[in-house]
């Protein structure tokens, strides 16, 4: 794929919390390793810039294609949903919106949880899994990078994410707000990807408990976190039945395709508060039926952080100008690599010309000084172009007319471009 082929244009498809619940979207999650399989046979069809994001929130493709139904079609193929459901609560953006949607999503602002921050390291990821399979194209790159320093600036001179709401804190929320003596209660934490390391430390940071038990299908990685936080209990994955009926309050966040906790699990009678984190949902919806369980998810915990979203909602005007800030840096990169293949052509083309007249006046006057006239006439080439760039960046300046009014003057071949309009 070739950026200047006017044929693509570049896109985001995708769903997120805005149109689908938490079912529709466990339905349209896509795994790490399906992701990675997506990659390749987009790479493989001879795309070179395209990544995927998958979260508990959203599921979404951003690259370059003729038609959306090309990434759409990946997106389903994918997933465990089909295209008539996708085309009910799907969005689809295309060039400046697909820019401006990226930026919205990697400050915050179109967060389940207003200013949620996390998702920021999500898209990074994101990004830095296609860039290793080789789907990352200059346009990707240029555009990932101002999104994470906006991202940065955004953090670090407004309150957008004050109070550090997110799911996993959200969490802690829940527990500190419902939860009698929650600092007494046994916890323990199954799962431990971003939303699983994030909810421990939140555990440890915004309580005083000291009975947490971890367990994670891959126990070197339990073990490498207990080395960080020792205070964090680690038990095997063979453990889990007997720990679960051991404690007071369960946190699922394992990441996987199927349920991870069904009421085969729970002893009869067992009391449990059960928050699920994961996405699809990990614990067998079943169980909410079940006398004693309280069973939490996603959706549910985005409600109990209202105060904090008011806040947060006063920060967006200032958020937005930010984000202003970088897209015009972002467009100006775009308009700088629109007009600079039109210079170099004008440029060559008046070397051409000025070839041509130095041999010849080099053949009609005696003693011509060929040295002088080339110094004097590159001087002059000089100019001209440095005047057509400064037309070209000027705010009014119709770039691709102006582009088209120099290439059939100079007999340039086309060198329009379209598709970020």
């Amino acid at each position: 794929m070739n950026l200047d082929d006017l044929q693509l244009k570049f896109y985001n498809v995708g769903l997120s919390y805005k149109k689908a619940d938490v079912n529709v979207r466990g339905v349209f999650n896509i795994t790490k390793e399906d992701q990675v399989l997506l990659l390749k046979e987009a790479k493989e069809n001879g795309c070179e810039g395209l990544f995927v994001v998958s979260t508990c929130n959203r599921t979404e493709i951003t690259g370059f294609a003729k038609h959306p139904f090309e990434l759409i079609s990946l997106l389903v193929k994918y997933s465990k949903g089909n295209l008539e459901d996708f085309i009910n609560v799907s969005n689809v953006y295309k060039n400046k919106a697909a820019v401006n949607h990226i930026f919205n999503v990697g400050v915050g602002l179109d967060s389940q949880i207003l200013g949620d921050y996390e998702i920021v390291g999500q898209l990074k990821n994101s990004f830095i899994q296609a860039k290793k399979i080789g789907v990352i194209n200059t346009y990707l790159e240029r555009l990932m990078n101002l999104v994470l320093q906006a991202s940065k600036d955004v953090k670090n001179n407004t309150k957008l994410s004050s109070g550090t709401t997110s799911v996993s804190y959200a969490a802690i929320q829940y527990i500190i707000d419902n939860i009698p003596n929650y600092n007494e209660k046994k916890i323990l934490n199954f799962g431990l990807g971003d939303i699983g390391k994030n909810t421990c430390k939140n555990i440890l940071e915004y309580t005083d408990n000291k009975n947490i038990t971890l367990i994670n299908r891959t126990e070197d990685k339990a073990i490498a976190f207990n080395k960080i936080h020792p205070e964090v209990a680690i038990k095997n994955i063979s453990e889990l039945s007997q720990e679960i009926n051991n404690t007071d309050i369960l946190i699922v966040s394992t990441g996987a395709n199927f349920p991870t906790i069904t009421k085969n699990y729970i002893k009869k009678g067992k009391e449990l508060l059960i928050l699920d984190l994961s996405m699809p949902k990990n614990v067998d919806i079943s169980l909410k039926k079940i006398e004693g369980i309280t069973l939490i998810n996603v959706d549910e915990l985005s409600k109990i952080t209202d105060k904090t979203i008011e806040t947060r909602k006063q920060e967006i005007p200032i958020t937005e100008e930010i984000i202003e800030q970088y897209k015009n840096e972002f467009n100006d990169w775009i308009s700088y690599r629109k007009f600079v293949p039109a210079v170099n052509a004008l440029k060559e083309s008046l070397q051409t010309i000025q070839s041509h007249e130095i041999d010849f006046h080099r053949k009609k006057i005696n003693n011509f000084n060929e040295e002088h006239a080339e110094i004097v006439t590159s001087h002059m080439i000089q100019k001209i172009t440095t005047q057509f760039v400064k037309h070209l960046k000027d705010e009014e300046t119709a770039v691709d007319q102006s582009i088209e009014v120099i290439s059939k003057i100079f007999n340039l071949k086309e060198l329009s471009l379209n598709g970020n309009d």
